[in-house]
């Protein structure tokens, strides 16, 4: 008899359970309260073995130690990825979320996430609490030396809870509520300090006889205390296939969020010289600085598209777009002008004078006179 698919929608206070047959039927739905009896009584009708799915949400350490007990085979949904699968769904209850879960489940389509165990989530306990209570005391040491600015106080030396800094706190002058909000801060950091220390001595305690705390220690930059925070949170390494996927995990090697694949240095195995990324770019107005991602002297194939990317730029100016206005007497009303308008000297605005001949500033030749024309042209 093939085993059945359970899927728990856990929340803080209750819990949805869903069981499930290997065909999609759905054989029960039932409503808990959080506890572990109550867990274990709605998993036993699913029989001996059941496929068990639950999301990797607020609190769910002791749903997995009590369906382990139960003798389930335990799935643990990772959070991202069933909310790219559930966010586009129209309608979304306790139920159906729990009955996505064992559809997922039984379909082979569940994003996984690796079930860390039980000695592993102490430990992670331990480093997670010691890396708070350490951000909290940075905060309160920020604490003091705002109240310092306030005094218009400089610190004395780059580390004001040494031995240095603890004696100019001492000998700081302050008014009665700064000096009370400064002693305050100084008796927390101090109870910080000592719950740091113990958390540190009992994280050693725990991972002295640790081959991979005591291996890792040997890379440079790497004490105790980053040792003990890459054993917790890597876990078993042999669960990755190897050190790309490790570093992928840990967020060490970045991509490039782009539609179009890496640029080629204006050449694309597959689309020649002047694409990038499989799309044609725009002539570039400075050739020959440098490799760039436009086109060559050949240009881009008529009717492409530039990159997505230029649509959040600037265009590049065009060389053919910086040529000066063609009319012959940019002045309103041909040159006409009023009693209020002061005449403006005409090599001021780039034109000649009546009695210089006629020049054309277009850097190509226009045609409309008689510089421009060619030699031997008739006259208009």
């Amino acid at each position: 008899m093939e085993p059945e698919y359970v899927g728990i929608d856990l929340h803080r206070r209750r819990s949805v359970i869903v069981r499930m047959s290997p065909d999609g039927e759905r054989l029960s739905t039932e409503k808990i309260d959080n506890n572990p009896m109550a867990l274990a009584a709605a998993i036993a009708p699913a029989g001996p073995n059941p496929k068990v799915v639950v999301e990797a949400t607020y609190g769910w350490y002791w749903a997995a130690d009590v369906l382990a007990e139960c003798g389930a085979e335990l799935h643990l949904a990772h959070p991202l990825g069933m909310k790219g699968i559930s966010s586009n769904r129209r309608v979304k209850n306790d139920v159906k979320d729990a009955v996505l879960l064992a559809d997922l489940l039984r379909l082979g389509s569940l994003p996984e996430a690796w079930i860390a165990p039980p000695g592993l989530r102490e430990l992670r306990e331990l480093v997670r609490y010691r890396t708070k209570l350490v951000q909290i005391r940075s905060g309160l040491k920020a604490q003091v030396h705002a109240v310092m600015a306030k005094e218009g106080v400089l610190p004395g030396g780059t580390d004001m809870f040494g031995p240095g800094g603890q004696a100019q706190l001492d000998e700081m002058q302050l008014g009665d509520c700064y000096r009370l909000r400064i002693d305050s801060l100084r008796d927390l950091i101090d109870a910080f300090d000592e719950e740091v220390d113990a958390l540190e001595d009992l994280i050693r305690d725990v991972l002295k006889d640790h081959a991979g705390y005591r291996a890792v220690q040997a890379i440079d930059g790497v004490g105790p205390i980053f040792a003990a925070i890459f054993v917790a949170e890597i876990g078993d390494v042999t669960r990755f296939d190897g050190p790309q996927k490790l570093c992928s995990w840990a967020g060490l090697t970045p991509a490039t969020a782009s539609p179009t694949p890496p640029c080629t240095g204006g050449r694309s195995p597959s689309r020649g010289p002047g694409w990038c990324g499989g799309r044609p770019s725009r002539p570039s107005p400075t050739a020959g600085a440098g490799p760039s991602c436009g086109p060559t002297s050949t240009g881009s194939p008529s009717g492409g598209h530039r990159q997505s990317s230029d649509r959040r730029r600037p265009q590049a100016p065009h060389a053919r777009l910086l040529r000066p206005a063609r009319r012959r007497d940019p002045l309103p009303g041909r040159g006409e002008l009023t009693s209020s308008a002061q005449p403006v000297a005409r090599s001021s605005i780039g034109m000649s004078s009546p009695s210089e001949p006629s020049k054309c500033l277009s850097p190509t030749s226009c045609g409309r006179i008689a510089s421009c024309r060619p030699t031997g042209a008739a006259e208009e």
